[in-house]
């Protein structure tokens, strides 16, 4: 399984994408969703919400299991992929693309001092 190294990750498996206009894209890992099966349900937050790193942010809802999603960075919630509400299914088909869960803005710079690049990830989940 391969680590996309234009990512940073939390340890609780979720990915973070820094994008050109400052907000940051967020999902959770391909090893996650490899350990949580099918995934049938997905629960996100509202817009405006504030999120603390750390702070549950959701649910993902598999045939083995619910498990919550935790901020890997503090901001707002500026979106939501709306698109997991119908097709679930992406988590599994499509982690780092089609499946981006949240984009937050206002996200706190030190908030990234937490998280693993690539390198220190792989060897998280090997």
């Amino acid at each position: 399984m391969s680590v996309p190294t234009d990512l940073l990750y939390s340890k609780d498996h979720e990915w973070v994408k820094k994008e050109a206009d400052g907000k940051v894209r967020i999902g959770i890992t391909e090893f996650a969703q490899k350990e949580l099966g099918d995934i049938v349900f997905v629960e996100l937050p509202d817009i405006g919400a504030e999120l603390g790193s750390g702070d549950s942010f959701g649910s993902v809802e598999s045939v083995k299991t619910v498990s919550e999603l935790y901020a890997p960075v503090s901001g707002v919630v500026a979106a939501i992929n709306d698109e997991l509400e119908d097709s679930p299914e992406f988590v599994n088909e499509s982690p780092y693309e089609k499946a981006w869960m949240v984009e937050l803005e206002s996200v706190d710079a030190s908030s990234f001092d937490d998280l693993l690049d690539a390198a220190a990830y792989e060897k998280l989940i090997n």
